[in-house]
């Protein structure tokens, strides 16, 4: 097929785009933020005032830009500057139109950034969310067709690397979390230091935490990505897996990328995330920080315990098949079910 991809040219959706090529499709990829004006405010105006003024600049660009170029799929990754009106545009060039989204868009986090997805968001051919909760809250606005699916790592990016003795003297680390700071985080990082668990932290915003005198010397580097990232999660001996309770998770792409790269992770017990592996055979769950710091006292101590729970929750990650080319295949069938 060919496919418009269009979503962030970073991060997780930059994996999607390429997971495309690998299937072997003809993408054509545009990033909405780059149709905008550089104003140093477009953040502010899209979660704080309203996105849809900036959502009308990227649908005038955006058409302009594809006018001479025919598509069989958009596929919508985010979709926050993405307005109802660009949705029947391409829908009336003869697209599928799909949207993806793994934040949460119905939940009170983001405030107004989502407000432009839940307005166009009926008129999506395929409707994919990550949240069970999501479910109901798509077609309660009107969406005719909803997938749920799992977070995934990817295929590429979260496959183990080589780790030579000079990287892992670089990255080694006893307990990490790779992530950005969020209200309960810090809270919970610092008990964990209390209770002399060895932490490394890797992320950005870590700064504002009220906790951050104790948390301070616990920072190794700020946000990571492609091979440092995953290399602070295959020398870290355990990997915590910490929610976001704004973004109403119950499971990550943390999750998923842990056991890809061969770690062992260490999350909260959630009712998905014992869906996704087994309990202390595949992964460690703890209810609460107490519980959090005896697991990886446990983990730390026995060298072979932990080995088994990296090597198995890694296969079952492979049986599970949570991977972005999985994820892509699921969602083109399911789009084109009814051709």
């Amino acid at each position: 097929m060919k496919v418009l991809f269009i979503g962030p040219d970073s991060g997780t959706s930059l994996h999607r785009y390429r997971a495309f090529s690998r299937l072997g499709h003809d993408v054509r990829a545009v990033d909405p933020r780059k149709l905008l004006p550089a104003w140093n405010i477009i953040d502010n105006i899209e979660w704080k005032l309203t996105p849809f003024p900036l959502a009308a600049i990227a649908r005038r660009k955006l058409l302009r830009s594809i006018a001479q170029e025919s598509f069989d799929l958009a596929f919508v990754d985010s979709g926050s500057l993405i307005s109802s009106a660009l949705v029947r545009d391409l829908k009336a060039r003869g697209m599928r139109v799909v949207n993806f989204n793994h934040d949460d868009p119905f939940g009170p986090r983001d405030g107004v950034r989502f407000a432009a997805y839940r307005d166009a968001i009926k008129d999506y051919d395929l409707v994919v969310v990550v949240r069970t909760e999501n479910i109901a809250e798509a077609e309660a606005l009107g969406a005719s067709k909803v997938l749920y699916r799992y977070r995934v790592a990817d295929d590429v990016e979260h496959a183990p690397r080589t780790i030579t003795p000079e990287i892992r003297r670089k990255w080694q680390s006893d307990v990490a979390f790779v992530g950005t700071w969020m209200p309960e985080r810090g809270p919970f990082l610092a008990r964990l230091m209390a209770q002399g668990i060895p932490i490394a932290i890797y992320g950005s915003g870590w700064h504002k935490a009220p906790e951050w005198r104790t948390l301070r010397g616990a920072l190794r580097a700020p946000h990571l990505e492609g091979d440092d990232y995953c290399y602070a999660v295959q020398c870290a001996r355990v990997c915590l897996g910490l929610l976001s309770s704004g973004n109403r998770d119950l499971h990550t792409t943390r999750s998923m990328e842990i056991p890809s790269l061969g770690s062992v992770l260490c999350a909260k017990r959630t009712h998905e995330h014992e869906s996704i592996y087994t309990d202390r055979e595949e992964a460690v769950f703890w209810d609460d920080a107490e519980d959090c710091a005896r697991q990886c006292e446990q983990l730390l101590q026995d060298e072979s315990y932990r080995e088994r729970i990296a090597r198995q929750g890694r296969a079952r990650f492979l049986q599970n098949d949570n991977t972005t080319m999985s994820l892509l295949r699921h969602i083109i069938d399911d789009t084109f079910a009814s051709s």
